[in-house]
């Protein structure tokens, strides 16, 4: 299983916020890619990095400049998701270096885009982000909840050729309280997808819960706010994804 250290990004900065809401926001770093470095030193496979802005539908430019920071000073494959509305967008991050887009909001007002972004570059390189509130799934920055339940859309994905969701539960993202291993089992078993775990975690035991479940589908946890108060230590939890 595949630990990715979060790195969200807003007005070029790396932030966390608490529940997707934009008053409620810390800033980490002013420079990303120092953060980025430090957990490339700390042994990470992945990056996990999120265009907070793009996703609110703004220019994002100053998330897009610090992207290509982080890609030229880490030698780490990046996933990268947040304002992707086009399938040009995806193939402009993937020329970029990024090895993963995530597709959010268009998955579900625009399927036909994920369908060209698999056909052009295969799903290895396209996942699909389903962030949910009380099981719907929220779009455009989490600001709308569609009505589309979160097992639905992971349905409807699959049958697309999606192999692999980032599934977060909105109302635990930041919050220290504990990732919602049920549901994202749940996602995995009802889907047949890979699922990648976010939002919430707050202890090694999040890790270990999910690890249980990588026969049932759980391919990865993105950690956060765990990971910049300190309260997880990246290497230990590298080590317990790994079953060590």
């Amino acid at each position: 299983m595949i630990v990715y250290p979060a790195i969200d990004l807003r007005g070029g900065r790396c932030v966390r916020l608490e529940r997707g809401d934009f008053g409620a926001e810390t800033v980490f770093a002013e420079d990303p890619a120092e953060m980025a470095c430090r957990w490339a030193t700390e042994g990470a496979q992945w990056l996990h990095v999120i265009n907070l802005d793009g996703a609110l539908g703004r220019s994002g430019e100053s998330n897009l400049r610090a992207l290509e920071r982080i890609l030229a000073v880490i030698d780490l494959p990046v996933q990268f998701g947040g304002g992707l509305r086009s399938a040009q967008d995806v193939d402009h991050l993937l020329d970029l270096g990024v090895a993963r887009v995530i597709l959010g909001t268009v998955a579900v007002r625009h399927p036909q885009v994920v369908v060209e972004a698999l056909a052009r570059h295969g799903p290895d390189r396209v996942g699909v982000a389903i962030d949910a509130r009380s099981g719907r799934v929220a779009i455009r920055g989490w600001a709308d909840t569609s009505l589309i339940q979160a097992t639905e859309l992971a349905k409807e994905m699959s049958a697309l050729g999606v192999r692999r969701v980032i599934y977060t539960d909105i109302e635990r993202d930041g919050t220290l309280v504990g990732v919602n291993v049920d549901a994202s089992v749940r996602l995995a078993r009802d889907s047949g997808l890979g699922v990648i775990a976010s939002g919430g975690v707050a202890s090694l035991e999040d890790v270990h819960m999910l690890r249980e479940h990588v026969e049932d589908g759980i391919e990865g946890v993105v950690i956060g706010m765990a990971l910049y108060r300190g309260v997880v230590h990246l290497g230990e939890a590298l080590k317990v994804a790994q079953g060590e």
